[in-house]
């Protein structure tokens, strides 16, 4: 356990967030009981101190670390980290590949510098500097960087947006999932209820956004094919009748789970402009896929595959997950070499990030005995896969908890890249969100982003409808009004 003791809460978050990376799963409180270590973070006019004592028998010190500069306030919280990570770093023996860093977004850093005018060199140093990042990484964050701002080139900020549409229904709930999900077996016999709450919705945006050229469509979840092909088709067809596709970049359906795809499904999708579709395998080792709760094998993942290529989807994602229980190195190699055969147009890699509500934090004890580790090699074997297939990183985002205290990474072929996985990272256009749990953002001119979000409860969001639909119209008339 680690007591947390501060005279300052502003930066609270971010200390946290760097002993969560170097002592992950250790409990953090700020009460007075006993504790393994002591961190005590003062911030005072004249400068910053940190204090890490430890009240173990083993170790019996009190070390200091101060930095006596005034500073504006990003600079006092950059400093604060550093002292923090030096001391942190000392305590364990070990260094963050992303430094200081404990934002979801870190290439938001070198694009703001790249589009100021900064050299690469300027921003590799800058982040070194700042935040301690390793070359790797700091590198990785450039090169992806300098490609979101090429294909974010076509995109028109201030008169475009995009349009989420969330199906928050799954078969089963897999075992590291936090996210909004009902079972789909329960809800089919409202799903036309849902369909219609989110018509209501697209109507709504329909009128809302009329003036406005509408450049991605992502259909998420959850599941989304736990509709039925009948209900996708009509989903699709309701949102091609209601806007101009004229401006149209990409529109993407989120297949996901190979057990929630039939022939019939595809057949559906393939009728309408959706140019993207994920199949989402996150391992190909068939004792994982039962681990985690996935009720379909690794020769279903290849059948669905190939099922789509045949009927002519030439942009297909897939996604894994690094660090899941019982995975070690050699099963992410063969997973890779897996893909390899296969060939498809994006690969997404995650790590593992154990969230609060996931059954795998819920019941621990009976996990907490399997390895549930990624490091830099095995990212570097996907990196090194997604490669030899003439994919390039395109967009990057980090989690709380992540395994290894690393990254997520999508990868693509020229031309195949997720432009709305770029948006929803990089924060630069207004995202019109509908469905269960759904969050729509605002992006004013200047960078300010204000936030309205729809209810996770399904039952809410039905009965509620129109206030989640009012929810949306203050937001935008305020956008409107500026």
């Amino acid at each position: 356990m680690i007591r947390l003791i501060l005279n300052d809460t502003s930066f609270e978050y971010d200390i946290r967030g760097l002993l969560m990376a170097f002592y992950p799963g250790e409990e953090i409180t700020v009460k007075e009981e006993p504790a393994d270590r002591i961190v005590e973070a003062d911030l005072t006019e004249s400068g910053q101190r940190i204090t890490v004592s430890y009240s173990d028998n083993s170790r019996d010190k009190t070390e200091q670390y101060a930095s006596g500069v005034p500073a504006e306030r990003q600079q006092q919280k950059n400093q604060l980290k550093r002292l923090l990570y030096e001391a942190l770093s000392k305590d364990t023996g070990r260094q963050l590949p992303w430094g200081t860093l404990t934002g979801i977004r870190p290439t938001k850093i070198p694009m703001g510098l790249l589009e100021q005018g900064a050299r690469e060199e300027e921003t590799a140093r800058y982040m070194q500097e700042t935040y301690l990042t390793g070359p790797e990484k700091t590198a990785l964050s450039i090169e992806i960087a300098k490609r979101e701002m090429g294909l974010l080139k076509q995109l028109d900020y201030e008169n475009g947006y995009s349009l989420y549409v969330g199906i928050p229904f799954c078969p089963t709930t897999c075992l590291y999932c936090s996210f909004t999900s009902n079972p789909a077996g329960a809800w089919m016999p409202r799903m036309e209820e849902y369909l219609e709450a989110v018509f209501q919705e697209i109507d709504y945006v329909k009128e809302a956004f009329r003036d406005k050229k509408l450049n991605t469509v992502y259909i998420g979840g959850g599941t989304p094919t736990t509709l039925t092909a009948g209900q996708l088709d009509r989903l699709l067809g309701r949102i091609e009748e209601s806007f101009s596709l004229e401006h149209l970049l990409e529109f993407t359906v989120e297949a996901g789970r190979p057990d929630s795809i039939t022939a019939e499904k595809l057949e559906a999708v393939r009728r309408h402009r959706v140019s993207r579709i994920s199949i989402n395998p996150q391992t190909m080792k068939q004792e994982t896929l039962k681990i985690i709760g996935r009720h379909h094998t690794v020769e279903d993942i290849v059948d669905v595959f190939h099922m789509a290529r045949a009927m002519g989807f030439d942009n297909i994602n897939m996604d894994l997950i690094l660090g899941l229980p019982g995975e070690g190195t050699e099963d992410v190699r063969r997973t890779m070499e897996e893909l390899k055969k296969l060939k498809p147009d994006n690969i997404t890699v995650h790590s593992l990030a154990i969230k609060r509500a996931s059954r795998l934090n819920l019941l621990w004890e009976q996990y907490e005995h399997m390895d549930m580790v990624n490091n830099q090699e095995q990212m570097k074997i996907t990196e090194n896969a997604a490669r030899e297939l003439g994919m390039s990183p395109y967009y990057l985002y980090r989690q709380k908890n992540m395994a290894g205290n690393l990254e997520n990474v999508g990868y693509a072929l020229p031309g195949k890249a997720g432009i709305y996985n770029i948006l929803i990272m990089e924060e630069k256009q207004s995202i019109v969100a509908l469905g269960a749990g759904s969050i729509t953002k605002a992006v004013y001119p200047g960078g300010r982003i204000e936030r309205a979000d729809n209810v996770k409860d399904v039952n809410q969001y039905l009965q509620r409808i129109d206030e989640m639909i009012e929810r949306k119209r203050r937001l935008f008339d305020g956008e409107r009004a500026l």
